[in-house]
């Protein structure tokens, strides 16, 4: 008996160590080749595991920040039919029912309390809004707040045991950067699509009145809207908004609201119930050298305006022209920071409290003057009749 057990642990060993070669010099051989019924013969490669994907996928942070995305489904019963006669509305959801249009677009799931981020656009004017989840679990939301303002939108639902997605952090972002943009497009389901950060703090857009935006070259199409732009570690980084098109479909210039703005927007919603943010009551233009000719202003010299905000326009008995502000002043400073362009002037008015003076440095006539204005706050913006 001890013979035969010893001559079955030599074929054994003798057997392992063929297979051994046999894979590190030909794995081919062990791919279960095999042969059909018409002589052809296929080789069928070995499974793979999931700690051994290929080198380049990115199945990791889809895996970990898809289940957070949802599709959110609007439905808007009460004089809405003029939107069917609004192209921008037909592009972005299609031609709805008469009856009871409605739309599709996705969200981000941000709290375990059931919390979502989408765009204000996506829910507008909606009588009844649903939410979809990954797992197929549904459920009404209800409106925490809306900013039209940076087109965000925050939700809630009423379920538990919710995948929240990971906040990313926008300031480590660089251009070329890989990213995914996970969503809804055209509502044929979740959809995962890949590309890199082609530029950051785009502005001056004419999409949003506050713009700072990432724009990507990942796939971006009607119904992404609301969704989630995540780095390679699944965390999110923005929120998809829009895209620049002249087809209708993606041509790679796609515009997502950074994290860092979300956050805040989000902070004021669950606390005010909307964004308050400061207003002086102005038309400001970006300082072009026409303009500086036409306000006679000095463009060279060591007075040379290089940088600020040229004011064509001052609401009467707004903020600003109570403190003293006029039409062809030059706004340099707001509270200290510089302004270069009309976005930075928006911004750092926007950052004012309403109620709380604050410093601004103006040039008027070949003079820097410092004026002291208190902002009010910001009215909300009128809603456009489609």
């Amino acid at each position: 008996m001890k013979r035969y057990w010893l001559l079955f642990s030599q074929w054994v060993t003798v057997l392992l160590a063929i297979w051994f070669v046999v894979a590190t010099l030909q794995p081919e051989w062990l791919r279960g080749a095999r042969r059909s019924m018409d002589g052809m013969t296929l080789l069928q490669a070995p499974p793979t595991f999931g700690a051994n994907r290929p080198v380049g996928s990115l199945s990791a942070p889809a895996h970990k920040a898809s289940p957070a995305v949802v599709s959110i489904n609007t439905r808007q019963g009460k004089n809405q039919n003029s939107n069917n006669q609004d192209p921008w509305f037909r592009f972005f959801y299609g031609e709805q029912d008469e009856q009871n249009p409605a739309g599709l677009g996705s969200g981000v799931i941000v709290s375990p309390e059931g919390h979502i981020l989408t765009n204000n656009h996506v829910i507008e004017d909606a009588d009844d809004i649903e939410v979809v989840l990954s797992d197929g679990r549904k459920a009404m939301a209800k409106v925490i707040g809306t900013d039209p303002d940076t087109d965000l939108a925050l939700l809630q639902i009423p379920l538990t045991n919710l995948p929240v997605i990971v906040l990313g952090l926008t300031q480590d972002m660089q251009v070329g950067d890989v990213v995914l943009a996970i969503g809804n497009p055209f509502g044929v389901g979740q959809t995962v699509t890949s590309g890199i950060v082609s530029a950051l703090g785009r502005n001056q857009l004419g999409i949003n009145t506050f713009e700072n935006f990432i724009q990507t070259d990942a796939a971006i199409n009607p119904g992404n809207s609301g969704g989630a732009l995540v780095d390679v570690n699944g965390n999110l980084m923005g929120i998809n908004t829009a895209i620049y098109s002249r087809s209708g479909g993606s041509m790679g210039i796609g515009f997502a609201i950074p994290i860092s703005t979300a956050k805040q927007v989000m902070q004021d919603l669950l606390k005010n119930g909307k964004v308050i943010r400061g207003w002086i009551g102005v038309e400001p233009q970006d300082l072009s050298p026409e303009l500086a000719e036409s306000f006679k202003l000095p463009q060279t010299g060591p007075n040379a305006l290089r940088s600020g905000v040229v004011i064509s326009g001052v609401l009467q008995n707004g903020p600003a022209a109570k403190a003293g502000i006029r039409p062809g002043d030059v706004i340099m400073r707001v509270s200290d920071h510089p302004v270069g362009n009309v976005s930075d002037l928006l911004n750092q008015v926007a950052s004012l409290k309403p109620g709380v003076p604050a410093d601004v440095v103006i040039w008027r006539q070949q003079t820097q003057l410092s004026l002291r204005l208190t902002p009010a706050e910001r009215p909300s913006p009128k809603r456009q009749a489609r």
